[in-house]
């Protein structure tokens, strides 16, 4: 299992040519809008409860 969680496309722009970015830890730049950004799961919701 990799630590890395890979995204499909850039959530600013939604271009597919993302590459993997050294610094921040597990960050992806686009290619296209050349923006640097991260993908992190916060947790899991249990139904029902707010």
């Amino acid at each position: 299992m990799t630590e890395r969680a890979v995204p499909f496309y850039c959530p600013y722009c939604g271009e597919e040519d993302l590459r993997p970015e050294p610094e921040p830890r597990n960050a992806w730049r686009c290619a296209d809008c050349r923006r640097v950004f991260t993908v992190q799961l916060v947790g899991v919701s249990v139904g029902g409860v707010q």
